[in-house]
Formats: structure tokens, C-alpha cells, sequence
């Protein structure tokens, strides 16, 4: 069973080490919970092994690293909630009997559309960002804010800048010759795509990333304002 390619073991091995450097074995345990999550949850829903790449990894991963290595538990924690809220979005809202709608708009769109969302997968990035932001406050050094509601509202709120992004910034592409549709610029059908929307340098793995840093914000901010 593959889920990473060669790039991706080196990208997880150092944001592994870097966060059990920052946050000790708790937060690498956190960390594992979301990976090993989404991991499953990919093969479950696609009947595939995910094979992420050095790139896909530190896109979800990079900012938790940061925060971890600074010794920001609230801000790590939140940017794994959000990339966990994120992922759990996308795999469970595949299983939705009901086409996903335009997160900005509400009208429906095609399954895998960036910034379509669906009931169910709404209900995945809770439940995701729920079980990140368990753990936080289960496995965080004790006498810090209370964690819980703060992670999971990093989580969610990460996931649905996630969302937006996906449906006004990240770059979309069409193949002049047949109008397929496409997130990557390096992408050749029957000829070179040609950017149609967005920001041709946002692909999915900078929403990601995006997303993440969202997520490391509020959880900064909130544990910020928590404090007596």
C-alpha cells in the first residue's frame, strides 16, 4: 500500500520530525491521526492508494510544521484541523447523493468542481476538525486556553476559505479544442490548456496551503483572546 511517493516520504518524514521537535510525541500523534485519516479515507472513497507527493504533503502539512517548530500549539493544531477538515470534506462528500453546489453562488455544479460543497461533506469537515481538535485538547501540555472549540472552529473555518478560494482564486483551465476542463496549467490535451479563470499560479495544492495558514490564524487569535 502506497500513499506517498518518494518526494512525499522525505516531505512527511521532515514535517514529522520538525513537529515532534516543536510539540514532543503528542503533537506528532495529532499530526499522524489526521495523515492516517486522510490517507483511508482516500482509498476508501477513490478505490486507490492516495500517492501524495512531496508538494501535496507540505502543502497540507508546511504550516503546522512552522507553527510547531515556533512551539505554537493553538496555531499547529489549527492548521492540522483545517487540513484534516478539508480532507474529510472532499472524501465523504463524494458518497453525497445530491450534486455539490457552488460555495459563492449555490448553484449546482459537477462532482469535483473546487468550491462546490455538499451537506454531507460539510457534516465530513466537522467531524474532522472535530476529531483534530480532540485530540489537541486531550494530548496539549495542560494549562493552556481551553483548546477544543478553538481548533475545531480553525478547522472549519479553514476548510471553507478553502472553499472560497476554490471557487473565485484557483486558476481554472480549458483545452481549446474539445473545452475540457482542468486545475493545472502544465496540463495537455488535445492542446495546450489555456487559463480561463483564476489566478494561473493558485492551483489546488496553494488553497491548500492557504487554507492551512487560515487555520494556524484562527487558532492563534483565538487562543490569544481566550486568555484571562
Amino acid at each position: 500500500m502506497t500513499w506517498l511517493t518518494r518526494g512525499g516520504v522525505i516531505a512527511a518524514g521532515a514535517v514529522g520530525v520538525g513537529v515532534t521537535w516543536g510539540l514532543g510525541w503528542p503533537g506528532l500523534i495529532v499530526l499522524a491521526a489526521f495523515l492516517l485519516s486522510g490517507s483511508l479515507l482516500t482509498q476508501f472513497a477513490e478505490h486507490r492508494a492516495p500517492s501524495r507527493t512531496g508538494r501535496q504533503v507540505l502543502a497540507n502539512g508546511g504550516v503546522a510544521l512552522v507553527a510547531a517548530v515556533a512551539g505554537a500549539w493553538p496555531a499547529a493544531a489549527g492548521a492540522i484541523a483545517a487540513a484534516a477538515a478539508d480532507t474529510w470534506a472532499t472524501e465523504i462528500g463524494a458518497f453525497s447523493p445530491f450534486p455539490p453546489r457552488l460555495i459563492t453562488s449555490w448553484r449546482r455544479v459537477a462532482r469535483g468542481t473546487s468550491g462546490g460543497i455538499t451537506a454531507l461533506g460539510t457534516l465530513g469537515a466537522a467531524a474532522g476538525a472535530v476529531t483534530i481538535a480532540w485530540l489537541t485538547q486531550a494530548l496539549a501540555p495542560k494549562g493552556m486556553a481551553p483548546l477544543f472549540p478553538i481548533v475545531a472552529s480553525a478547522g472549519i473555518i479553514g476548510m471553507l476559505a478553502d472553499s472560497l478560494l476554490g471557487a473565485t482564486l484557483q486558476g481554472k483551465f480549458e483545452c481549446p479544442a474539445c473545452d475540457a476542463r482542468f486545475e493545472r496549467g502544465n496540463t495537455i490535451c488535445h492542446e495546450p490548456v489555456l487559463l480561463t479563470r483564476g489566478l494561473g499560479w493558485l492551483d489546488n495544492d496553494g488553497v491548500n496551503f492557504a487554507a492551512t495558514l487560515v487555520g494556524a490564524a484562527v487558532g492563534l487569535v483565538g487562543s490569544r483572546l481566550s486568555r484571562p
